[in-house]
């Protein structure tokens, strides 16, 4: 369990919540002491405001302030750190945002403590009825955070594919890793990327689920750290490059989601998990790559990589013909300049599986936004000595000629969507701390119940 939920059994403060609009009629329900408390400090029930109740012996309550727009799991998302240290709580009134406040009270408690101790344990809450499919959401964001926020010296291509085999055990899932030869032979790309690393590339394949259901496969880029290789990338722009694993860590949490709920479907996740670093072994500008798909690769720049990646997994994949086939990568700079660090680009041809995830996002409070697959760039990755160049000669459209790069290894008749990710987030905001985050998971997860039939419900 993780350590901001208490025991159902547990002896906890009463939490209420309420807007402006029911204001009134909370301070009728309350106590007169806690509601002439509320008035003397001029409660009025704006978004994150909280006030604690005093009572004879200590604290009483608390009431949490939701403003007047929507509710969302980040109205409760700073809960866990602003009540006091391992105090133990319970929603008066849970419905109807016992499920938003459970998410949100659990993404805000979470911090990477790994090599730091907390500067306070978070607040409990009790779990109200029906928050097992929020929880389970929780832990597996904890995942996809944790991974994100390992330093890259502790999580390389070896102790990415352990994740992925940790996983499988977890979930009754076979998982199988490919290296060396066999690498070099069946991902070519994936495996000229990571030649300047003395930590080998990998790929890992996790496959569960019965046989005869949907096949769904998840790609997921796990570059474990991206120098830019020899077109290096200068200080700043290499800073964050821990989470260009970001990808494959989503798919991870993705996948655990699925195996937990027991989606009927059958997962084919797949993580290319490789560095790319700089030394004498390192590819270079104006080399040519073999792919699996066997489209030839000239490349115009070694810090556009992880499409060489993606595409050999994208080949293998859909050489399985799935129902349904899904990439996730921290690809471009471009997609954040077009849509900010808050909204993952989306890309389709399939304008019923946009309008699925689009649709899931808004309802889950995870929202992706789709830019178009414009047929007329495609030419603009063109190459004189070889089928494509990995990037574009013109400093425009960047996200969107990466995804037509890799549109070029999904056969035609594949379902497909590629989701350009920044996972990360560079403030704290309630219920988003500082650092990795798991984009587009919540999405992605609901639009998979959608196209595939409800859960069976998450184990645990």
């Amino acid at each position: 369990m993780l350590d901001c939920l208490a025991a159902p059994d547990e002896n906890a403060l009463p939490l209420h919540y309420t807007g402006p609009a029911g204001l009134d009629a909370l301070l009728g329900r309350l106590p007169a002491a806690a509601g002439g408390f509320l008035r003397t400090i001029g409660f009025a029930g704006r978004a994150q405001e909280l006030a604690l109740l005093p009572g004879e012996a200590g604290l009483a309550g608390a009431v949490l302030g939701l403003g007047e727009g929507t509710v969302t799991p980040w109205s409760f998302g700073a809960l866990a750190q602003a009540l006091p240290a391992g105090s133990a709580w319970r929603l008066v009134e849970p419905a109807p945002h016992g499920e938003a406040a459970a998410l949100g009270w659990c993404l805000g408690a979470y911090r990477f403590t790994r090599f730091k101790a907390p500067r306070q344990a978070p607040a409990r809450l009790v779990p109200p009825p029906g928050s097992d499919t929020a929880i389970a959401t929780a832990e597996a964001t904890y995942r996809v955070r944790n991974l994100i926020n390992m330093p890259a010296n502790l999580l390389g291509p070896a102790e990415l594919a352990a994740e992925v085999q940790s996983l499988a055990e977890a979930h009754g899932a076979t998982c199988r890793v490919i290296e060396g030869e066999a690498l070099a032979d069946g991902f070519p790309a994936l495996a000229t990327v990571g030649l300047g690393s003395p930590r080998a590339p990998r790929v890992a394949i996790l496959e569960w689920g019965e046989p005869g259901a949907p096949l769904v496969a998840l790609c997921g880029k796990g570059v474990c750290f991206d120098t830019g290789g020899l077109d290096l990338k200068s200080p700043s722009g290499m800073l964050r490059m821990k989470k260009d694993m970001g990808g494959a860590a989503t798919v991870l949490g993705l996948a655990e989601l699925v195996m937990r709920q027991r989606l009927p479907v059958r997962l084919l996740v797949l993580v290319g998990a490789v560095e790319n670093a700089v030394s004498g072994h390192a590819f270079r500008p104006m080399d040519v790559l073999r792919t699996r798909a066997g489209l030839n690769v000239e490349i115009g720049n070694t810090d556009a990589e992880g499409r060489l990646v993606l595409c050999d997994l994208l080949a293998f994949a859909a050489e399985r013909e799935p129902a349904l086939m899904i990439d996730c990568a921290t690809l471009t700079g471009a997609a954040r300049v077009a849509l900010g660090p808050d909204l993952p680009a989306l890309f389709t041809p399939d304008d019923a599986l946009a309008e699925t995830l689009l649709a899931a996002g808004r309802e889950t409070h995870d929202p992706v936004w789709r830019l178009p697959l414009h047929d007329v760039y495609d030419s603009w990755l063109d190459s004189t000595v070889a089928d494509m160049n990995n990037v574009s000669s013109r400093p425009m459209a960047g996200a969107i000629v990466a995804a037509l790069f890799l549109r070029r290894f999904v056969p035609k008749g594949v379902r497909w969507a590629h989701l350009d990710l920044y996972a990360w987030n560079d403030a704290n905001r309630p219920g988003r701390p500082e650092g990795g985050e798991a984009q587009a998971l919540r999405a992605l997860a609901q639009g998979f119940a959608d196209l595939f039939g409800a859960a069976r419900g998450p184990t645990r």
